[in-house]
């Protein structure tokens, strides 16, 4: 016990010594910290909404306004055996009209909607892929090539194919150039860190270059030499750490959580919990505190 309060005694004496750049290097962590907690909810947020949507792509194989639903059901099936179809869905003239109705809801459209006579959406049957990158492969199947090398559907009961395929490769393009760029300007904010918290400890260990000498001669091992710098790097990380957790729950508590009360668009967003987060955030900035005071150590603590 008394060695672990003669080294945080060190560690926070060498800290008042280099406040300027102890200083610094807090406020760097902190930085990163707090970047860190927006990058990562925002990069796992755009993961999952990019899953779910792609979850939900399919083709849809609209029908001729005639056509049966014995003709449908045939067809459906042949559609059944098609490689890397997962599932399909039919979709009458009527649940179509009620989708489309839901959709719309209560605005000018539906006024619209309202004045129709009749219904003129034609049935159609909802094919859902095993995997979203599949459905070129499932379209070119209900599309072979005919004998004049064009296109020609499977079944005379197909009218038009609508594919969501444009919009799957858009969404994957977006949420990619979003975690690369997040994933970029963390790492350029960690070796800052990294540098910071090292440059810290090298400047404490340059001021007490000589109490060091002394602790050589009068046989100290080297790491009871060691341990008051490692300390002093842990200490400015987790101080960054905990200043820059408290100002993100601040940001929680008075801007997302009742954004997200008053927008159901918020709280349908699906990321890591906040526990989860501040668990991530103070083993990064442990991480590179000790990173940092790890590679000073090493090559400007010659014992």
């Amino acid at each position: 016990m008394g060695r672990i309060l003669f080294f945080l005694a060190e560690a926070f004496r060498a800290l008042r010594r280099s406040a300027a750049p102890s200083l610094a290097a807090i406020v760097t962590v902190v930085l990163t910290t707090l970047l860190l907690g927006v990058f990562i909810p925002v990069i796992k947020a755009s993961s999952t909404t990019n899953e779910n949507v792609r979850s939900q792509l399919a083709l849809r194989v609209f029908l001729v306004p005639d056509a049966g639903k014995h003709q449908a059901k045939a067809l459906e099936h042949k559609i059944d055996r098609i490689p890397h179809v997962d599932r399909t869905e039919y979709v009458s003239k009527g649940k179509g009209l009620k989708i489309l109705r839901e959709e719309v809801g209560s605005g000018p459209l539906s006024r619209g909607l309202g004045q129709l006579k009749g219904n003129p959406l034609p049935p159609s049957i909802n094919v859902f892929p095993d995997d979203p990158d599949n459905l070129s492969s499932i379209n070119s199947a209900l599309t072979p090539p005919g004998p004049n090398g064009k296109p020609k559907p499977i079944s005379p009961a197909i009218e038009t194919i609508s594919s969501s395929q444009q919009l799957a490769n858009k969404i994957r393009t977006v949420t990619n150039t979003v975690k690369v760029i997040l994933t970029v300007i963390a790492a350029l904010l960690l070796v800052a860190s990294l540098m910071l918290v090292a440059n810290t400890i090298r400047l404490s260990i340059y001021a007490r270059r000589r109490e060091v000498e002394v602790m050589r001669l009068v046989g100290a091992t080297n790491w009871f030499i060691r341990w008051p710098f490692v300390i002093e790097g842990l200490i400015v990380g987790l101080t960054g750490a905990a200043v820059a957790v408290g100002m993100l729950w601040l940001g929680k508590a008075t801007i997302i959580d009742p954004l997200s009360q008053n927008f159901q668009l918020i709280d349908n967003f699906s990321t890591v919990s906040f526990v989860s987060l501040v668990e991530v955030l103070i083993a990064a900035a442990v991480v590179v505190s000790a990173l940092g005071s790890g590679v000073t150590l090493r090559r400007f603590l010659r014992v």
